[in-house]
């Protein structure tokens, strides 16, 4: 995949964590593609608004984009490393590629996808690292919850 390509994925996950951000919400963004690049679902963390902790970006763009015939071609798209819960369902499904805009603030699962030979492509986003850490300043208590601590 190239890494312009990759990017303007990533462009879509972008928009969906800023709207979460406008929301109220935690600013994590998602999406799946499929491998020609046609858009099959986008979603962000819908935990505050929603009142539903299971509402990561990525399952909520997963929910989004319907069900699949096959999940091996498709790409997910992600503003942060998915957690464990969002690694086990990559991995659940057969997900080989995802995109991750940044790991820095959060490393999440990414060495075990990569060890069971999901390939990830770490854009080492500034824009997603400083919407993020932004947000964890402002409220700690709530990333804290949103990660398990």
């Amino acid at each position: 995949m190239r890494t312009a390509q990759a990017k303007q994925m990533l462009d879509v996950a972008i928009a969906e964590a800023q709207k979460g951000l406008s929301e109220g919400g935690i600013p994590i963004g998602a999406a799946l593609f499929n491998r020609d690049g046609k858009l099959l679902g986008k979603g962000r963390n819908r935990r505050i608004q929603d009142d539903d902790p299971s509402t990561h970006g990525e399952t909520d763009a997963f929910r989004n984009a319907g069900r699949q015939r096959s999940y091996r071609d498709i790409i997910m798209v992600t503003t942060l490393a998915p957690c464990w819960y969002c690694s086990g369902l990559i991995r659940q499904f057969k997900i080989k590629t995802v995109v991750v805009g940044e790991s820095v603030t959060f490393t999440g699962g990414i060495e075990w996808l990569r060890q069971n030979g999901v390939e990830i492509i770490d854009l080492h986003s500034e824009e997603c690292m400083s919407m993020l850490g932004k947000f964890i300043q402002n409220n700690p208590e709530i990333w804290n919850e949103d990660i398990g601590e």
